[in-house]
C-alpha cells in the first residue's frame, strides 16, 4: 500500500513530521527550539548538558563538569524513560535529622550544574583519560527538565486525583489534551499505538510496528446468537490508505460501522452472507461520509485524497465461514489438524493480483515488484464502483480464522506460511496466538501497521476463550 508523502524529518529520530507539528510523534522532540545543524554532524546522539558560557557559534561546548559530591542527581532508569531516583535534600537525611555540614569544594573544582536539570549522558571520567573525542559526536543540545523530587509525588497525586494522565516519562507532569507533558514535553502513547481485545472465544491484536509514527489500522470483534440460539462470531479489519488524508479515522469508522451493522443484522435472521454485503456497504457509507471536510481544511491541502482504507471480515456460525472484503487485507483458513492444507480466503483486489490473474507474472514476481501493493479497491469517496467480494465456505474439520492487513501477511505471505507461523493452539488461546503472530510481523521488520484477529471454527458459545 502506498505511503504518505515524506515531510521534514525529526532532528533526533528521523521520523517524518507533519504540518504544524510541535513535537516529534514518535520521540517527543521540541520543534520549537530546533538548533541549526552543523554541517559536518549528519549524524548525532541523544546525550544533553549544560552549554559552555561563550561556545563559538556552530561549535560544540566544552564537556559538562560532574555534580559535586554533595549533589544526588536523578540517574535515567534501565528503559531509558530517565525517572528521577529519589533524592536527599541538602542538610537534612532521609528521616528529617541534620547532616553535618560538608566541606567545600577545592578551589580547581568546576561548578556544579544548576539544579532541576537532568544529564542524560552518564559521567566522564577526569583526567587525560576523558577524550576529548567524545564530545564532538555528542552535542549538548538536548536538556530535559527533570522534575523536582520534593514535589513530584505531590503533582502525580494531583493528576490522578483529577482524572488526569501522568507522564509516563517523567511520572510527575500531568498529560494534556495534546498527548504531551507540561513537565518535559514528552510525547505520550497513543491509545492506537497498540491495542489488544478478547471477545469470547475471538481476539485481536494492533500495533503501530517499528516504522510508521502511528497506527493507521482499526479492527472489530464480536459475539452474538442467532434467531435459532447457536453462536456466531464477528471480525472486521481495516487498514487505512496511507496516502490519503486521515486514513487513521477511514479505518476506525469503517471497522465500527461494519462490526455494529454485522452483530444487528445476525440475531434479526439475516443470513450471513447477505449480512456481510451489507456490513461493507455500511462501511462505506462511513468512510465516505469523512470526506466532507470543512472548506478550511480543504484549501490547506486542495490535491490530498480523501479518507481511505481497505476492509476484510470473517463471520463464523456453527458450519458456516462467510469472508467479505474490498482491498488488500486477507483472510486465511488455518486447521487444527496441520495434516490438512490451509487456504488463503480472499483475493487481493491489487496492481499484483491483476498481473497473475492476467498471466504476465507469476505470483512471485508479482509480490516483488514495487508497484505490488498498488490497491484497485478500496472504500472511500474517490473510489471506483465499489464492488464487495464475499464468498462462504463449509468447513469439514475444526480450524481458525485468520484475518489480517498485509503487515502481517507481507511476512507469511503464502497459506503454508501463514499456517507455520499459527500457534497449534490458536482455536484454544486465540489473544495469545495473536499476540504471537503480531511478534512475527515485528521480528520481521515491523515495516507497517499490524493487525491481526483470530476466529475459531467451529464457534464456539459465548463466554470461551482463551485461558
Amino acid at each position: 500500500m502506498s505511503q504518505m508523502p515524506r515531510l521534514s524529518a525529526c532532528p533526533s529520530c528521523e521520523e517524518p513530521l507533519e504540518s504544524g507539528d510541535r513535537f516529534c510523534g514518535a520521540c517527543g522532540y521540541d520543534l520549537s527550539a530546533v538548533p541549526a545543524r552543523p554541517q559536518d554532524n549528519p549524524t548525532i546522539t541523544m546525550n544533553g548538558s549544560v552549554p559552555a558560557q561563550g561556545a563559538p557559534a556552530g561549535a560544540y561546548p566544552e564537556p559538562p563538569s560532574a555534580p559535586s559530591a554533595g549533589a544526588a542527581w536523578p540517574v535515567p532508569g534501565p528503559d531509558g524513560t530517565g525517572a528521577p531516583q529519589p533524592a536527599h535534600l541538602p542538610g537534612a537525611d532521609s528521616g528529617g535529622s541534620a547532616l553535618p555540614p560538608q566541606a567545600p569544594p577545592p578551589p580547581s573544582a568546576p561548578p556544579a550544574p544548576a539544579a532541576g536539570v537532568r544529564f542524560d549522558r552518564p559521567p566522564q571520567p577526569d583526567g587525560p583519560a576523558a577524550s576529548p573525542e567524545i564530545y564532538q559526536t555528542q552535542p549538548d543540545e538536548y536538556l530535559l527538565q527533570a522534575p523536582d523530587p520534593r514535589v513530584s509525588a505531590e503533582s502525580a497525586a494531583q493528576a490522578a486525583g483529577t482524572g488526569g494522565k501522568v507522564c509516563v516519562a517523567c511520572r510527575a507532569g500531568r498529560v494534556d489534551d495534546d498527548g504531551y507533558c507540561e513537565n518535559c514535553g514528552h510525547a505520550q502513547p497513543r491509545e492506537r499505538d497498540h491495542m489488544e481485545q478478547e471477545s469470547g472465544p475471538v481476539a485481536a491484536v494492533s500495533d503501530r510496528g517499528l516504522r510508521h509514527h502511528r497506527n493507521e489500522d482499526a479492527f472489530a470483534i464480536g459475539t452474538t446468537a442467532l434467531p435459532d440460539g447457536s453462536p456466531a462470531c464477528v471480525a472486521i479489519v481495516c487498514d487505512g490508505v496511507s496516502s490519503a488524508t486521515r486514513p487513521d479515522d477511514a479505518s476506525a469508522a469503517a471497522s465500527k460501522a461494519a462490526g455494529e451493522t454485522l452483530l444487528a443484522a445476525l440475531p434479526r435472521g439475516a443470513h450471513p452472507q447477505q449480512a456481510m454485503h451489507d456490513a461493507i456497504l455500511a462501511a462505506s457509507r462511513a468512510v465516505n461520509s469523512l470526506a466532507a471536510e470543512p472548506a478550511t481544511a480543504l484549501e490547506q491541502a486542495p490535491h490530498q485524497n480523501a479518507p481511505a482504507c481497505t476492509i476484510v471480515g470473517a463471520v463464523v456460525t456453527s458450519g458456516l465461514l462467510i469472508v467479505g472484503w474490498v482491498g488488500d487485507s486477507r483472510a486465511y483458513w488455518v486447521p487444527v489438524d496441520r495434516s490438512a492444507p490451509p487456504a488463503r480466503l480472499t483475493e487481493d483486489d491489487s496492481w499484483a493480483a491483476q498481473m497473475v490473474a492476467a498471466g504476465l507474472m507469476n505470483e512471485a514476481e508479482a509480490y516483488a515488484d514495487e508497484r505490488a501493493h498498488a490497491i484497485t479497491g478500496w472504500l472511500g469517496a474517490d473510489a471506483y464502483e465499489l464492488e464487495p467480494h464475499t464468498a462462504a465456505f463449509k468447513p469439514d474439520r475444526p480450524g481458525v480464522v485468520v484475518v489480517c492487513t498485509d503487515g502481517l501477511w507481507n511476512y507469511a505471505e503464502a497459506a503454508d506460511d501463514m499456517a507455520r507461523v499459527v500457534p497449534l493452539d490458536a482455536a484454544v488461546h486465540p489473544l495469545h496466538s495473536a499476540r504471537v503472530l503480531l511478534g512475527h510481523a515485528l521480528d520481521g521488520g515491523g515495516h507497517d501497521n499490524v493487525t491481526v484477529a483470530l476466529v475459531p471454527f467451529p464457534a464456539v458459545p459465548q463466554g470461551a476463550g482463551s485461558a
